[in-house]
């Protein structure tokens, strides 16, 4: 990893080398956390958490090849080299800073309430044509998944597509502290948090404050058909992009034409030209983010022929909106996370579907004290679909079902209290050649659903 040596990586973090002098001008070939996947070569962080402290495992995890540890706890004179610091945590965050600087490549970095992980795939598509491009993983987006993202960045590549995801005010500081991206994308400012952030305002407040690190020669990317992102006037003097549906933008898209599960297709308007695009993933929200991987593709020099091929290259990823054909059911497996306006985004969707729609709806997180109004909005917007039959699941979710019946009191509507009474009548409820959404809030562990589902 470039300079990364153990006396720069203790400069780094501000922490005390300990160890053999001849190995202080070692690089580390990886930095890792987890400490049941040891590298060889590598730098084990151990981490404290709730339950366990993986100082504990320092001894086993040396025993393997690998080349340092850092450690909160002075552990005497060893026969590995170790770096003592007062924070992992912060030591790590530290050194993600300081590998990014080595490198020296641009950083876009994108963050939103609603369709990071899908814009952040979109816009990765898209770069790939032109650029060696790394991007986050899964959902390594907070502030120890970013800096175990940075680190898997090697001199090779050329650019990166960096998540950036919080939940309280101060942590996307952190981050774009970290990351100090050249490029920010904003997708909306909608409902998620509230719990923390207490309002739109509040989220705006606290998803802008990716703008502290931005390149001074940097660009902002955001949703012009977004009422609160619209407000952005300038960011450190320069004037945003904006992108959106409506043509008031400077990117924008008509011709919105849905093709079933297949995807959705447009024409994308820029000042270099316009084009026809199918994007291979359905929901009109994709529109959208075809619209920012247009807005990043332009800005980092690629032909619009390059951006329409990166948009049709798409591929989705699990739990977002991957639509998985089974034999038996059409499953869409979009259960990694859930919000009302993403729940309605994903009814929408399914309403093209083929066969009996079945839509299979969890409890939605952190919504703060509108939790219970928001989930029977969601129920009333079911209720409103053309759908065949709606199957809600967790505490929260029974004033979904409440205000579904209310609304359409001779829809097909159940409700089960947990995802395991679910499991245990879902092959009496559902028939060959069903469509059926599986979404919800990450922790109600709706995979298992999309598993039994599968093998079913």
């Amino acid at each position: 990893m470039k300079n990364l040596t153990l006396e720069h990586i203790a400069e780094a973090c501000q922490g005390i080398y300990i160890g053999p002098e001849e190995k202080k001008q070692l690089e580390v070939k990886s930095i890792f956390t987890d400490s049941r996947k040891t590298e060889e070569g590598g730098l084990f962080v151990p981490i404290k958490g709730a339950r366990v402290d993986a100082h504990d495992f320092i001894e086993d995890v040396m025993e393997e090849g690998v080349l340092a540890t850092l450690s909160e706890k002075d552990l005497g004179e060893k026969p590995f080299p170790y770096i003592l610091v007062k924070s992992s945590l912060q030591a790590v965050k530290d050194i993600a800073e300081y590998y990014l600087k080595q490198l020296n490549i641009p950083v876009v970095g994108i963050t939103g309430s609603v369709g990071k992980t899908s814009t952040k795939e979109m816009i990765a598509a898209v770069l790939s044509k032109k650029y060696n491009t790394l991007k986050t993983q899964g959902n390594f987006n907070n502030e120890l998944g970013l800096p175990l993202t940075i680190f898997r960045l090697r001199q090779e590549h050329e650019i990166a597509v960096l998540e950036m995801g919080i939940s309280d005010f101060g942590e996307m500081h952190r981050l774009a502290k970290i990351a100090r991206p050249d490029t920010c994308v904003i997708t909306n400012i909608g409902l998620c948090h509230l719990e923390f952030l207490k309002s739109r305002d509040g989220i705006l407040k606290a998803k802008t404050e990716i703008f502290d690190f931005l390149n001074p020669t940097g660009h902002t990317i955001l949703n012009g058909d977004d009422d609160k992102l619209v407000t952005v006037e300038n960011v450190k003097g320069v004037k945003p992009i904006f992108f959106g549906i409506e043509n008031k933008n400077d990117i924008w898209a008509d011709e919105i034409k849905p093709e079933g599960l297949k995807g959705i297709s447009c024409c994308i308007h820029t000042e270099k030209g316009s084009f026809p695009v199918l994007i291979p993933i359905p929901g009109h929200h994709m529109v959208y983010n075809a619209l920012a991987g247009t807005a990043v593709g332009l800005t980092y020099g690629l032909s619009l022929e390059e951006i329409k091929a990166g948009i049709e290259s798409l591929q989705p990823v699990s739990g977002r909106f991957h639509i998985i054909d089974t034999g038996k059911y059409t499953v869409v497996d979009d259960c990694y996370n859930a919000n009302p306006v993403s729940m309605k985004a994903s009814l929408d969707v399914l309403t093209d579907a083929l066969g009996r729609k079945v839509a299979i709806l969890g409890d939605m997180g952190e919504l703060g004290k509108e939790e219970v109004e928001m989930h029977r909005e969601v129920g009333v917007y079911a209720a409103s679909k053309n759908l065949d039959l709606l199957i809600c699941v967790g505490e929260l979710s029974q004033y979904m079902v409440e205000a579904a019946k209310h609304a359409a009191p001779t829809k097909h509507i159940f409700h089960f209290k947990t995802k395991e009474e679910l499991l245990q009548e879902l092959p009496q409820i559902l028939q060959k050649g069903d469509t059926v959404l599986v979404k919800a809030s990450h922790f109600m562990g709706f995979e298992d659903v999309v598993k039994v589902l599968e093998k079913e």
